[in-house]
């Protein structure tokens, strides 16, 4: 395993960080059952292969993973640094008191490395954390105590805002968790802003969520003869910036654990010649995805309650991107999934408003009949 300073901590992370939130489950008579027992081997398995950092939230695996995680690092508390998080849900600092001492009990620990502002945006950021004797001013105090090692935040925002939290918290963070991968470059300058500021830089969802895990030639292709899947190719995507520390894999396998830790002891840096590749490409692919729908949203709302960008976003990730089995999957959710509550293509009446409203003038209706017959 490689590790890296992390940032201006004093300490040093493995490259590879095991993220808690996707451990192996199964349904029984409609209800999820994870596999507390394996889950903990697997951890066990990611400490004995060099990973020291694990990262875990509340709401995880059913609000069933820090309870798992506390009693996977039980016997090893002081060699790993654990990570979790606190949901902003309003400005009370005593409400944001609770949420800890929950997480410190479920956790079985009396402190913790790093804790996170939960997927806050600038204007939580303003309006909830940092309102008078709230949670930043709590955490401070906290952290004074030692039962908070790092105060740290996890973004969920538009460019340009994670580099105004950092400079409107003063000093305060240690660190930061935020998104970055082969389909999702926006934070790049955010990131770079980070690492210049001394904080340690943890990145989620290095893999797109698993969008870059399905088997896709394309993907493959940017590094060809040199990796041995989409997953690895985004992996080694995303350790090659310079200003990143950590990239977090939500594991579900041992596979998965022993395939994540052999990348991460393996990273070698891109030659100018493949970064030159990997970006002529994934602009060319950008490129032509625009040309099947850039996201502006202008056609909704549908009437018919057709979410048409999102749709076309999965058309996008198995024609220009090759995700096929991955876009079939999601589009299977359509009306299932909580976060999902749409209709598909095939709810489309012809009344054609929304090729009124777009300002590429694509032929939607067509479209959405072609990813209907494509995905469904």
């Amino acid at each position: 395993m490689q590790y890296v300073p992390f940032g201006k901590t004093g300490i040093s992370v493995s490259r590879l960080g095991f993220g808690c939130m996707r451990f192996p489950s199964r349904t029984e008579n409609g209800v999820t059952v994870f596999d507390e027992d394996e889950s903990i081997r697997m951890m066990q398995r990611a400490m004995d292969l060099g990973v020291n950092y694990f990262d875990t939230a509340p709401g995880y695996c059913e609000t069933k993973s820090e309870i798992i995680v506390g009693k996977a690092l039980k016997n090893c508390r002081d060699k790993v640094y654990l990570s979790t998080k606190n949901p902003i849900e309003n400005a009370s600092g005593d409400d944001y008191e609770k949420r800890l001492e929950t997480s410190l009990t479920k956790l079985d620990t009396d402190y913790i490395d790093f804790y996170h502002f939960w997927g806050i945006s600038l204007e939580t950021f303003n309006d909830k954390v940092m309102a008078p004797d709230g949670p930043m001013a709590r955490a401070i105090k906290l952290k004074e105590q030692g039962v908070i090692r790092n105060i740290s935040f996890s973004f969920h925002d538009k460019p340009g805002n994670m580099a105004e939290i950092i400079r409107r918290g003063e000093g305060v963070f240690s660190s930061l968790l935020c998104q970055y991968n082969l389909l999702d470059e926006a934070l790049v300058e955010d990131i770079l802003f980070a690492k210049e500021q001394g904080l340690g830089v943890v990145i989620m969802g290095p893999v797109g969520g698993g969008r870059l895990g399905a088997p896709s030639q394309v993907i493959q292709d940017l590094l060809p003869g040199k990796v041995k899947s989409s997953a690895e190719a985004a992996m080694r995507f995303v350790f090659d910036n310079p200003n990143i520390h950590i990239a977090l894999s939500g594991m579900s396998s041992m596979d998965m654990v022993e395939e994540n830790a052999a990348i991460a002891d393996s990273i070698a840096p891109l030659t100018a010649d493949e970064r030159s590749r990997i970006s002529d490409m994934m602009q060319e692919n950008k490129r032509l995805a625009d040309l099947y729908c850039t996201g502006c949203n202008y056609c909704m709302p549908c009437p018919q309650e057709i979410n048409i960008p999102e749709i076309f976003k999965m058309m996008n990730y198995h024609k220009v991107y090759s995700l096929t089995d991955y876009a079939k999957k999601q589009y299977a959710e359509i009306g299932k999934s909580p976060w999902m509550k749409y209709e598909n293509a095939a709810a489309c009446v012809d009344c054609g408003l929304c090729e009124e409203k777009c300002p590429q003038k694509l032929q939607i209706r067509e479209q959405l009949r072609n990813t209907h017959e494509a995905l469904a």
